[in-house]
């Protein structure tokens, strides 16, 4: 499925436009990709940082469940001990 495109005005300092035009030369094409792909990329490493972050929160939950779990266990099974 293709995406919709949009038209976007913007101004950047000079060395990032030379940087720009310098990658774009080199990957032969134009600096509205370049651009894309550098805001795709910073997309994808904040959704992977969102990720983590969920993920590590996730295991400390479980961490404490886990704790409670055995404190149950063992006033419920005294062998466990």
């Amino acid at each position: 499925m293709a995406s919709q495109t949009m038209k976007l005005t913007i101004s950047l300092p000079r060395d990032l436009v030379l940087l720009t035009d310098e990658i774009a030369k080199e990957r032969k094409v134009s600096r509205s990709k370049v651009v894309s792909s550098c805001l795709r990329e910073l997309a994808k490493r904040r959704f992977e940082a969102e990720m983590e972050e969920g993920y590590k929160a996730m295991a400390e939950e479980h961490l404490e469940f886990a704790k409670l779990a055995m404190g149950v266990a063992h006033e419920v099974l005294p062998e466990w001990k």
